[in-house]
């Protein structure tokens, strides 16, 4: 091989690491820091929206912290979509479902394992010397319950794999024009379902929520989603310039026609 041909291959899978790294890294993280629910509104201190939705509900825009990273994800998934096709998120999908639930399993062990005395004594008051289970708080925060952690893989791998379909779609129409289209357009509706299947199966299904309680809070997650993803469209275009000017111009148009040509041999 030669070292042109060397120096190519050496771009492309350095490329393809550093955008998985960036997609595993913020799922994962997604995954740990969702159990804590925040206040948009009390960021601004502002009182609760309440939003009257759906027979007598109302709302406010309280969202899990993994909101806050999460785009992140949207945006490595596009770009790996861009570079290295519908397989290339396949498989960086895949893989981060698989971790998430090897993270869950030891996650489970280790809550399991039973607390030695002097760390329950050394850590068990807060920081106004009230005292309080250490233990308890440690599995209250990382464990998480079966339906879940169900309802978050299932609705991860449905939208990247919807994400991956209509953004090759909208690629087709597009070709390499308008690449905020096919970006937020395949955002927009992939997180929509992923907004409502999670929900759905965790606590619809495995939970106690009536179906019209599933919908407000889908709602409610998916407008916050609808904004980030139109807001970080600039930030898109930013990552395609970086990409280009790594890769060179040349091989940057080859890598995203042969992603092309591989997704309309799939």
């Amino acid at each position: 091989m030669s070292h042109l041909a060397l120096t190519t291959q050496r771009k492309r899978n350095t490329l393809f690491l550093i955008l998985c790294s960036i997609f595993l890294a913020n799922a994962l993280l997604a995954e740990l820091i969702g159990v804590k629910i925040f206040s948009a509104e009390a960021i601004f201190g502002l009182p609760g929206a309440q939003i009257p939705v759906l027979s007598g509900f109302k709302l406010d825009f309280n969202l899990t912290a993994g909101a806050v990273i999460w785009p992140l994800v949207f945006i490595s998934t596009d770009i790996i979509n861009e570079y290295f096709g519908k397989e290339g998120v396949k498989k960086i999908s895949i893989i981060t479902v698989l971790l998430i639930l090897y993270m869950f399993l030891v996650i489970t062990v280790i809550g399991a394992l039973p607390p030695a005395p002097f760390w329950l004594e050394v850590n068990g008051k807060d920081a106004a010397g009230n005292p309080f289970d250490i233990n308890y708080a440690f599995n209250s925060i990382f464990r998480q319950s079966s339906g879940i952690i169900i309802g978050s893989v299932t609705a991860f791998l449905i939208s990247q794999f919807l994400d991956a379909s209509v953004f090759h779609y909208l690629r087709r129409v597009t070709g390499s024009r308008k690449i905020w289209l096919r970006a937020t357009g395949s955002t927009l509706i992939s997180q929509l379902v992923d907004s409502v299947v999670v929900l759905f199966v965790a606590f619809y299904l495995f939970g106690n929520w009536e179906l019209k309680q599933v919908l407000a809070v889908a709602s409610i997650n998916y407008i916050y989603k609808f904004v980030v993803a139109v807001v970080l469209t600039p930030l898109l275009y930013l990552a395609h310039f970086g990409i280009d000017r790594y890769l060179g111009n040349h091989l940057s148009e080859q890598i995203q026609q042969e992603a092309v040509l591989d997704e309309s041999q799939l």
